[in-house]
């Protein structure tokens, strides 16, 4: 253990913080989460053919990973506070917009719809991933990246949830659907600008609370904390890549989230959007354990005397192993084996999703967090709008067996980027505010 060594410190206001990250969260994937539970709905409803879906969410996709680079830099340019509320505001609007998309422009209008969505909920892990940083010393960063990630399961399953109770089971009144959370967002846009301050700077953390939140700050020089810096700076760095190519198995997640819809009801028959939704409550619900667990598994490692090091890499095996069955999806004629794959995989990617994002705030100084993540953000983007013309142009002329594929890839994957990952950095070693290894 690093610093004071303060086990229990006066005062717990960093998770009313973190409380709002996990409800900022779960809205970012309210929103998003609804594509996927309605697309076999909205392809029949519009005619569109798999390539047409999959050219949607690969304008989601297209807009993520320029919202990645350029929200990460204004995030870490003008702040959590800012950045934060400039990026729900941008995605609650156009989330909404889909609901003004009409028959005769719905492939056009679902495309910049998705686009417009893209842009706004990029800015979501920049700064969630920073204001943890920025609030949580690194033993405690996997778990309350994992707590707020958990966030993106409890969304995805609220959206399979609500949207049978306001959409008819024929797809009508389908754009009540994408009105939901605008009320949700506004309020949690209140309550940020009333409640975020950096903890050196808020009247409500103690003395004591904040010795625990600064015990292993990279310094103490305020200047270099504050100062900007350039993206050339950033992009050479082998930490920056190493996260980066872990970010690739992002399009595993994104091909779960938008595809597994169209998966059920083309290999098993899943019309009806209760059908689908009860499958997809099942998947996200097994994804928000893994989501907590696996942030608390580097916790519980490092608090067993492990070094960052292993603690991080062990705990990324862990959740790779728990992802390999799932090559296996596409070849059972169960749907609840299939359901049950899919469902471990989830967690498993979610767990290694709060370690990945740790390792971020472990190797890089707090300044540069937010341009980090958004640049592996944009390759996983880049990766998801690959996967998502492949499925497209894949299923439209070889069928479901393409499926196959797919989820082969998915299964082998990690423990694939696990291994480059460990070759690029085989020791977690800290960069500091100059961008040099700490001695």
């Amino acid at each position: 253990m690093s610093g004071t060594g303060l086990e229990k410190p006066a005062g717990n206001y960093r998770y009313r913080i973190l409380a709002l990250l996990f409800a900022a969260t779960t809205i970012n994937y309210m929103d998003r989460s609804i594509m996927g539970v309605l697309g076999p709905t909205l392809m029949e409803k519009f005619h569109w053919s798999n390539a047409d879906y999959g050219y949607i969410n690969m304008a989601f996709k297209a807009a993520y990973a320029i919202g990645m680079v350029s929200m990460g830099g204004v995030i870490d340019r003008f702040g959590t506070k800012i950045g934060y509320t400039l990026s729900i505001a941008i995605w609650s609007i156009f989330g909404m917009l889909h609901a003004a998309v009409r028959p005769a422009f719905a492939l056009v209008g679902f495309i910049g719809a998705r686009f417009g969505l893209g842009i706004g909920e990029a800015g979501n892990f920049p700064a969630a991933v920073k204001t943890v940083a920025e609030w949580f010393p690194k033993k405690d960063r996997a778990f309350a990246t994992g707590i707020f990630n958990a966030g993106s399961n409890v969304g995805a399953v609220l959206a399979p949830a609500i949207i049978p109770l306001v959409v008819a089971s024929n797809g009508d009144n389908w754009q009540f659907a994408f009105l939901v959370t605008g009320a949700f967002s506004a309020i949690w846009v209140t309550l940020w600008l009333r409640t975020y301050k950096k903890p050196e700077e808020h009247p409500k953390v103690s003395k004591e609370e904040l010795e625990y939140i600064l015990q292993d700050n990279e310094t103490k020089d305020v200047e270099k904390e504050a100062e900007k810096l350039s993206w050339s700076r950033v992009l050479p760095l082998r930490q920056t890549w190493a996260f980066a190519i872990g970010k690739i198995t992002d399009a595993v997640w994104f091909f779960f989230m938008f595809w597994s819809g169209i998966f059920f009801k083309q290999k098993f028959g899943l019309d009806s959007i209760k059908e689908l939704g009860g499958a997809l409550v099942v998947i996200y619900l097994v994804a928000d354990f893994g989501s907590i667990g696996g942030g608390y598994l580097s916790k519980f490692f490092i608090n067993r005397g492990w070094n960052l090091n292993a603690a991080r890499k062990v705990s990324l095996l862990i959740c790779a192993l728990c992802i390999a069955p799932v090559a296996f999806a596409a070849l059972t004629s169960n749907v609840w084996i299939a359901v049950s794959l899919i469902a471990l995989a989830s967690g498993g990617h979610q767990a290694w999703s709060a370690n990945l994002f740790t390792l971020v705030s472990d190797v890089m100084p707090k300044k540069a967090v937010a341009s980090v993540v958004g640049i592996g953000g944009m390759v996983g983007a880049i990766a998801g709008m690959l996967v998502d013309f492949a499925l497209g142009t894949g299923l439209d002329s070889s069928g479901n067996s393409f499926y196959f594929w797919m989820f082969l890839v998915a299964g082998l994957l990690y423990l694939v980027i696990l291994g480059i990952i460990h070759l690029m950095l085989p020791k977690l070693k800290p960069l500091n505010e100059d961008l040099q290894l700490s001695e």
